[in-house]
């Protein structure tokens, strides 16, 4: 992928930003914000998570380091040249293709299909809070889930399911354009294996009401599958819709099934048992 300007944005008289769709997940992020968005779980772990830190931080410094933070030519630097698109991916768009990346800049796609960029897209981010909230769900739920299977199988287990997601995503608009970056796709995969291995634990969560908000406990399967009914939902009315860009649900969906359906694969009995889990009781279902 190359990077240019594109000053005959300007001679349109269109202001910078103006028109610009939300990134890959941020619209995702406003769903969490505006309705349940899970703080902690009571779900004992036996062992330091590392990978799950180790993930993070690759994250937050690839935001840091080679996104600078969101500065925007960085930023739509790196969703260029790293991000995955779809089209590209498939060879359904011809090399020199060109789309806008907002600011006055364009990209335009290079020869190949540039396999490498289903891995590198899973460590870059569209904004702080798109950041911020994928690592939040991922501390919250995947520590959990490398205590389950130990951190070599938890290591590919997150990258299947990045893959898995991204794939599915590609599936649904081979011809499309649009990069696509996050950590969303793995990380729902992390949701998937949750919703198996311990759908009873008692996850608290912060409710947005408005201006008002409150904390609820509630059992993890009605979080999760309240998500993934979100994301489906969301995925079908895409269908009907012009893609233009936003959300690439059908990755969550694609992270979300191949964690239920590969978690019994990778993780160990004598580990998920070891867990001194709280379940949820209908007593405890009260603001705190």
């Amino acid at each position: 992928m190359a990077l240019r300007h594109a000053p005959e944005a300007a001679e349109r008289g269109k202001e910078p930003g103006e028109g610009k769709r939300p990134t890959p997940e941020e619209v995702g992020a406003r769903y969490a914000v505006q309705a349940m968005f899970p703080y902690r779980d009571e779900n004992e772990t036996q062992r330091t998570p590392y990978v799950t830190i180790i993930i993070i931080t690759l994250n937050v410094l690839a935001w840091l380091v080679i996104e600078r933070a969101g500065a925007p030519l960085a930023l739509a630097r790196a969703v260029c040249d790293l991000g995955l698109i779809p089209g590209e991916l498939t060879g359904t768009l011809r090399p020199g293709t060109q789309f806008p990346m907002g600011e006055g800049l364009i990209c335009v796609t290079d020869p190949g299909r540039q396999v490498s960029h289903v891995f590198t897209s899973m460590f870059l981010h569209g904004s702080w809070m798109h950041l911020i909230g994928n690592m939040w769900f991922l501390w919250v739920f995947g520590d959990n889930i490398e205590d389950s299977m130990g951190r070599v199988r938890f290591a590919i287990f997150y990258l299947i399911s990045g893959v898995a997601a991204a794939l599915l995503q590609v599936l649904f608009n081979p011809a499309s354009g649009i990069p696509m970056v996050g950590a969303s796709g793995a990380i729902s995969g992390v949701m998937g294996a949750y919703l198996i291995l311990y759908p009873r634990v008692r996850v608290f969560a912060l409710v947005v009401l408005g201006f008002f908000f409150t904390s609820i406990a509630l059992p993890a399967w009605t979080m999760l599958l309240y998500w993934a009914a979100i994301q489906l939902v969301s995925g079908l009315f895409g269908l009907l819709a012009e893609e233009r860009g936003g959300v690439a649900v059908w990755a969550h969906i694609g992270g979300f099934v191949a964690g239920v359906v590969l978690i019994k694969l990778f993780a160990r009995h004598d580990d998920v048992m070891a867990h001194q889990s709280h379940h949820w009781e209908p007593r405890r279902l009260v603001g705190r």
